[in-house]
């Protein structure tokens, strides 16, 4: 696995590539943690993303919660094959922010931005 961060105008893209199993979600959930910055989106950059197991699965679900409960989003771009597969058949593909693409993404975070959205 390999990951890389920039900062954005509002938020943080964080590329992840390769596979994200039991040999480094806590790795994984850990560099995310240090992305966070409150009240702003993290968008996820998967198309490299070539596996995910249940733990990395785990690690995205606490990390929407997170996310949340300091007023930002989770953005995930570009999912495909395995990793598509365990959000779809989890159903947690309809409880996150997902989009096509990256640039889609960023769109999503702007209109955020314009209409930010209340705690729950």
């Amino acid at each position: 696995m390999s990951l890389n961060s920039r900062r954005l105008i509002i938020g943080t893209l964080t590329t992840v590539t390769g596979e994200v199993d039991a040999t480094n979600a806590a790795r994984l959930e850990t560099y995310l943690g240090q992305q966070i910055r409150p009240g702003e989106p993290l968008l996820l950059d998967l198309s490299g993303l070539t596996f995910l197991d249940s733990l990395g699965l785990y690690v995205l679900i606490r990390l929407n919660a997170a996310l949340h409960e300091q007023g930002g989003a989770l953005h995930l771009a570009a999912v495909h094959d395995t990793p598509a597969r365990l959000l779809k058949l989890t159903g947690v593909w309809m409880t996150m922010n997902i989009h096509a693409g990256v640039q889609q993404a960023i769109t999503s975070t702007q209109g955020e931005r314009l209409h930010p959205q209340e705690p729950a």
